[in-house]
């Protein structure tokens, strides 16, 4: 996907995301945010959009200038949100993707924070469809653009704290193109867009993956093929935090 795909995605799913907040209710709970309600979901993403949005205007080269603000009543947050999507879209909008800024991951570029953006907002139109009663695909070309951004950026980011996976992973979509081999390397691994044989596989929707991935479903929705203690250890392995 290209930045203007990523920008697309994040208009139409922060309008996806607000609708399903309203048909949730504010008080509902968010099933895979433990703890949260609907009305801290759409603070917390609210306040992301409002976060990224000062790192892009103001050029950060780190996030220490970054001031947090005080939550808002519930009766405001809606308003809120729509405050700060807009902002952050329009900011987006015309800053060239080669604009360098601070991110927390190797690629220091306005690009990344349009694709990361785009990412946060669509697993979490997920969270609030789910809080909504409803069930939600993510679209699947974005989630296989999702899928390679997590295995480029997240995973390895985050380690959690747990023993070692232990072997290779393949991760193979069913319903758009996307494969991507994932190998135990020194003290880290390597992840290469390829066609290969690992010590377990993990096939299904690009959508099933990547909520895999960001554990939102559970193995059991896609296909695991080899070695599945491999796969359980893979997919832990990451701080969602």
């Amino acid at each position: 996907m290209d930045t203007a795909d990523h920008l697309e995605a994040l208009a139409r799913d922060s309008a996806g995301f607000r609708a399903a907040a309203v048909r949730a209710g504010l008080q509902a709970p968010v099933e895979f945010c433990p703890g949260w309600t609907v009305a801290d979901l759409v603070w917390h993403l609210a306040e992301v959009h409002l976060f990224w949005g000062f790192i892009v205007t103001t050029r950060a080269k780190d996030p220490d200038a970054y001031v947090e603000p005080e939550r808002v009543a519930d009766h405001e947050l809606l308003a809120t949100f729509d405050e700060n999507v807009a902002a952050l879209t329009d900011t987006l909008s015309t800053t060239p993707a080669d604009t360098v800024v601070w991110t927390w991951t190797t690629d220091h570029t306005v690009g990344f924070v349009r694709r990361r953006m785009a990412h946060e907002t669509a697993v979490h139109r997920w969270d609030a469809e789910r809080a909504a009663g409803g069930e939600h695909e993510i679209e699947a070309p974005l989630a296989s653009d999702g899928i390679d951004e997590f295995l480029q950026h997240v995973y390895g980011n985050r380690w959690a704290e747990q023993e070692p996976v232990g072997g290779s992973v393949h991760i193979h979509c069913g319903d758009v193109p996307g494969e991507w081999t994932v190998r135990p390397s020194g003290d880290g691994f390597e992840v290469t867009r390829e066609h290969a044989k690992g010590d377990c596989a993990l096939r299904g929707a690009a959508s099933d993956l990547l909520l895999t991935l960001w554990r939102r479903v559970g193995l059991d929705g896609i296909d695991v093929v080899g070695d599945a203690a491999v796969a359980q250890r893979f997919v832990g392995a990451t701080r969602l935090d």
